[in-house]
């Protein structure tokens, strides 16, 4: 890809840079686009969700390194309704359940209002991962009246809305297209108002296309009895509190459109020209095909380009919900991986593809595979699909490189070394030095050093982590055997008294070949191997209390020559 202009023929063609076509047909060459997209903050905002805030923001990229004008727009629903409370919140918030999110208090007491409470953590996590995006609250678009006129429009043709809804209320899923029922739980919160479009009578006032907030109990657990189009004064019954009352939509803003009208309202509102959509949008009857229709017959917009994203899954988890608490977050991902790699599981793929997050041993796996492959974006001569995503990942049109470690250490060798020396980063730092990585200050690992402490402290189980004894194991060192006497006699007559990882492997793979008569050059025979295993076994026997455990010359090292003559009875 041309970085920091037009596309280039021959450059690599990815899931991004098609969106990115898309969305400039749809908006018209050399007019600005819009991607946007939205989310309910009804709950922890998971790994799930992320998918939807990321999408668009790699499509606004792609077009800023084109030169193309671009935003992206977030629609925070915070003007949808409290559905129900989860777990771990006192069961007296049920009498908030109807109302606004931004109306229900925070049970937490740390933010305004419970919708905050769960959009505060997913803003530090998006500007710590470089998304950019303007963000607009539901909630004062509606009160604020900005919406006025397109209510009234809504209304003022209910019945042409309300063919749209019925000719789509009997269209039924095919069995093929069940599998998207199971991946609509994964955005139940962002789309939780599907069902305010059913309708609650058999005629048109019961499927209005706007539903007030009740002005006594604040819930939106209310029917419309009449409307006068003359006076646009809408009458209600409320079923939480009994209350009869009436709104002015001309004057009052104390409600909203229903979703499958709200949503391709807001396309036409915010000229909206591409924006994601799970799967579970996309079955017939749902927002997305309805609104494909309002849109134009209505609000005189076409709907926008989009990609159906896919099921994003946590190992361990069958099904993320926000509703369901104690879910995966953006939050507790960045505490173990870097900014441009969390980017990069989601950009490295097509949205269509699910995929599953883990935090456990696969991290490792997953960090020798970053590093592999910026290696490989560093030649251009390399350039395909592949390191174009590193590079989408790894660096914004705006802010360039997104935080990465001056020094970048295998993660696998300063997770070990924090197993090891219990995360003290300067004894860490000293053996990473010595380990063959010069570096001048601790400073020049981060953020990669303190992901690894953090991970090793949070997802190794405790069973699998290194416990150094205290004290040396007298009655294994009284019964050694005559060659394990040999093996411990030459590798402390051997170990070099300074750290250095070279001088240290050497010995430990060396003591066997000595044993055997042979010199630490030689190449090791059957036997040698067999003895190699056998010492190996010793050594993590005496040191940690254990047949195996971190790289036996990375825990030489983290332990010091002193500490290790004397745990082997030196």
């Amino acid at each position: 890809m041309a970085r920091g202009g037009q596309k280039s023929k021959g450059d690599p063609v990815d899931w991004v840079t098609r969106a990115a076509d898309d969305a400039v047909r749809h908006a018209g060459e050399g007019n600005l686009v819009t991607v946007a997209s939205g989310a309910s903050p009804s709950g922890p905002i998971h790994l799930g969700n992320l998918r939807e805030f990321i999408t668009p923001h790699f499509v606004a990229e792609e077009l800023r390194r084109r030169g193309v004008p671009v935003r992206h727009l977030h629609s925070w629903d915070d003007f949808d309704r409290f559905r129900k409370v989860p777990a771990g919140v006192p069961a007296e918030w049920a009498e908030h359940i109807g109302r606004p999110l931004t109306a229900v208090p925070d049970p937490w007491e740390c933010h305004t209002s419970w919708a905050e409470h769960f959009k505060a953590p997913l803003q530090e996590s998006l500007r710590e991962l470089g998304v950019e995006m303007e963000e607009v609250s539901q909630t004062e678009m509606y009160t604020s009246g900005a919406y006025r006129d397109q209510v009234l429009l809504a209304v003022s043709r209910r019945d042409e809305i309300e063919a749209v809804l019925a000719k789509h209320r009997t269209k039924k899923v095919a069995p093929a297209e069940d599998a998207s029922a199971q991946e609509a739980a994964d955005l139940a919160d962002s789309v939780a108002n599907e069902d305010d479009d059913t309708p609650t009578g058999g005629d048109a006032i019961s499927r209005f296309p706007y539903r007030p907030y009740c002005r006594q109990c604040g819930r939106d657990t209310v029917t419309t009895t009449a409307y006068d189009d003359a006076t646009t004064t809408l009458s209600y019954t409320c079923s939480s509190c009994g209350f009869e009352g009436t709104t002015d939509l001309s004057t009052d803003t104390d409600g909203k459109l229903v979703w499958k009208v709200d949503w391709p309202m807001r396309w036409a509102y915010e000229s909206v020209n591409f924006e994601p959509a799970g799967r579970d949008h996309m079955t017939p009857g749902s927002s997305y095909t309805v609104g494909t229709e309002i849109a134009p017959s209505i609000f005189d917009w076409r709907a926008p380009a989009r990609v159906i994203y896919a099921f994003v899954g946590f190992a361990g988890v069958q099904k993320m919900s926000s509703s369901a608490g104690g879910v995966p977050t953006a939050t507790d991902a960045l505490r173990i991986l870097e900014p441009p790699m969390l980017r990069w599981l989601y950009v490295r793929r097509a949205p269509t593809q699910a995929f599953d997050i883990d935090f456990g041993p696969t991290v490792v796996r997953l960090y020798d595979e970053w590093d592999a492959l910026g290696r490989k974006a560093a030649d251009p001569e390399k350039s395909d699909v592949a390191t174009l995503a590193w590079h989408r990942a790894a660096e914004t049109a705006t802010a360039g490189r997104l935080p990465s470690p001056a020094v970048p250490v295998p993660f696998r060798l300063l997770s070990s070394v924090a197993d090891v020396t219990s995360g003290a980063a300067a004894q860490i730092s000293r053996i990473v030095e010595s380990s063959g990585y010069p570096h001048e200050s601790v400073e020049d690992l981060e953020p990669r050093l303190t992901k690894a402490m953090q991970w090793t402290a949070e997802h190794v189980p405790l069973e699998e982590r290194t416990t150094v004894r205290e004290s040396p194991d007298t009655d294994r060192l009284a019964s050694l055997s005559e060659d394990e006497e040999l093996w411990l006699r030459i590798f402390l007559d051997r170990l070099p008294a300074e750290p250095d990882l070279d001088e240290v492997t050497a010995v430990v793979y060396g003591v066997p070949k000595v044993a055997r008569g042979l010199g630490f050059e030689d190449a090791p025979t059957d036997q040698v191997k067999a003895d190699q295993k056998d010492f190996f076994r010793l050594l993590y026997n005496l040191l940690v209390s254990a047949d195996r455990g971190p790289r036996l010359p990375t825990l030489v090292l983290a332990l010091g020559p002193e500490r290790v003559r004397r745990l082997l009875g030196a």
